[in-house]
């Protein structure tokens, strides 16, 4: 399948309606609108968004980048529509924010999802992400599950591990 990713506006209408339905998605996974720990992400503090589509330009999926420190940035908001999943999509964005956080002099990576969410943690396990403690505003977040990956400061799009 091809997918074509671009960056755009966090509050662009496909974005939003992406976002919705990712939190629609979580709310009935746990049952309720409170299991993310912290802040909310915004425009202000992701201001790196990437919207994928299939060759049609239906947005599919998105995700973004908030960055922590110089060298370390965190995955938000990685989503792709249930019809979409398991055609690569996912991987193509993961791989696209990878690049892009690299040429941002990002040296690492760090993310969270959830135990309710087993194919997020399969997914970015596959994809080389390793389990590390919880971090930050996830410390103590019974239903959070973090994970890293060390970017490559060579040209290949990550690091071998």
């Amino acid at each position: 399948m091809d997918v074509f990713v671009g960056q755009e506006p966090w509050d662009s209408p496909d974005g939003a309606r992406l976002r919705a339905a990712q939190r629609a998605e979580l709310d009935a996974r746990y049952g309720n609108d409170d299991h993310e720990p912290g802040t909310a992400p915004t425009a202000e503090d992701v201001p790196l968004f990437l919207v994928a589509r299939d060759h049609d330009g239906h947005a599919i999926g998105c995700g973004g980048l908030r960055f922590l420190s110089p060298n370390v940035a965190e995955i938000k908001r990685m989503y792709v529509e249930t019809g979409y999943r398991g055609t690569g999509a996912a991987t193509v964005i993961l791989r696209q924010l990878e690049a892009r956080a690299r040429d941002s002099g990002v040296l690492e990576l760090v993310l969270e999802t959830g135990t309710l969410q087993p194919d997020a943690v399969r997914f970015y396990q596959r994809e080389g992400y390793e389990r590390i403690d919880n971090f930050g505003p996830y410390v103590g977040a019974a239903q959070s599950v973090c994970f890293a990956r060390t970017l490559d400061t060579g040209g290949d799009t990550y690091a071998d591990r």
